[in-house]
């Protein structure tokens, strides 16, 4: 029987020698939930931030205010700031960062119900995916959490 991504994850976080730290917006603490479902994920998991409010960003993660006001919360820039603040401020080898529009209101033309940013913070790089989900919000969320979830193990060597 094939491990789920969370068991695998936390296998290869072990096998590197790696941690992990989570910033989440759109998911709403899915994420985090997700990992620590995982007995022993204690020993790879330091912690996570939902920060749904944009001054939640600012002061926890250290999102620049003036990157909000420029790209909007929901933004490639948004999203880097946020896994690399959840990286930093836990001192984690990695960071996710999620922010999106789960809907079912608040999408424009140019952001879209369904739009996600999912950044992945390693100790070399972030990672920002781009991604348009469909569904109703709790589709929305759980496809997000298990989008990063891959991205996250596509990045662990």
């Amino acid at each position: 029987m094939t491990a789920i991504i969370e068991e695998r994850l936390g296998q290869r976080l072990v096998a590197a020698s790696a941690t992990l730290a989570v910033a989440e917006s759109c998911t709403g603490g899915l994420i985090a939930h997700r990992i620590t479902n995982v007995a022993g994920s204690s020993t790879y998991f330091m912690g996570g931030v939902v920060a749904y409010a944009d001054s939640a960003k600012t002061a926890l993660l250290g999102v620049p205010a003036a990157i909000i006001e420029e790209h909007g919360a929901v933004s490639e820039s948004v999203a880097r700031q946020m896994a690399e603040g959840a990286r930093g401020r836990f001192g984690a080898q990695y960071g996710i960062g999620t922010t999106g529009i789960a809907g079912p209101g608040g999408g424009t033309k140019e952001k879209p119900v369904g739009l996600v940013y999912i950044a992945i913070a390693g100790t070399s790089d972030t990672v920002v995916h781009r991604v348009l989900f469909e569904g109703n919000r709790s589709q929305i969320k759980a496809l997000t959490a298990e989008a990063a979830l891959h991205f996250l193990e596509e990045s662990i060597g």
